[in-house]
């Protein structure tokens, strides 16, 4: 059984952008194939919470050599989109460390597939950030199922 969602998502509006994806370049230097945030939906700095997406769409790098005839998402780039949004969120907060990179990724589970066009709505929580690294909890949903599960961990470099 799949655990719960790290936040309600009863209370977010999934289809409001609140940040967008010339925001999203304002802050994070990921660029062309390797872009990986469309927009955020949600920022909620009391429980260290954002909701952000992806728009798969049919002309992404990928898709016509993973499982040609049936196109699937990479777990490496949903893990990927999950690692850019937790880099946004420390770098946005405190951009006087630098580029945050990809350390660390544990506890991945995944759960489901993201087919081609759709959206993967991805949730982090901030579990810890100190002055070098920055751990969050993380979740992808695709069509209202949780496709998956990981602690994503970012370090200065």
């Amino acid at each position: 059984m799949a655990p719960p969602y790290l936040y309600d998502l009863t209370k977010v509006d999934m289809n409001k952008t609140v940040i967008n994806i010339d925001q999203i370049r304002a802050t994070i230097p990921q660029r062309f194939e390797m872009e990986m945030l469309t927009g955020i939906v949600h920022v909620d700095d009391a429980e260290a919470t954002l909701i952000a997406y992806k728009d798969v769409t049919l002309d992404d790098f990928w898709v016509r050599g993973h499982i040609p005839g049936r196109p699937l998402m990479p777990g490496v780039m949903m893990i990927e989109c999950a690692a850019q949004l937790c880099a946004f969120r420390t770098m946005q907060l405190h951009p006087e460390r630098g580029f945050i990179g990809f350390a660390r990724c544990n506890d991945v589970i995944f759960r489901g597939t993201v087919v081609p066009p759709g959206r993967l709505y991805m949730i982090a929580k901030t579990i810890e950030s100190s002055r070098r690294r920055a751990v969050a909890k993380c979740q992808g949903i695709h069509n209202g199922t949780l496709v998956f599960e990981a602690t994503v961990t970012g370090m200065s470099i």
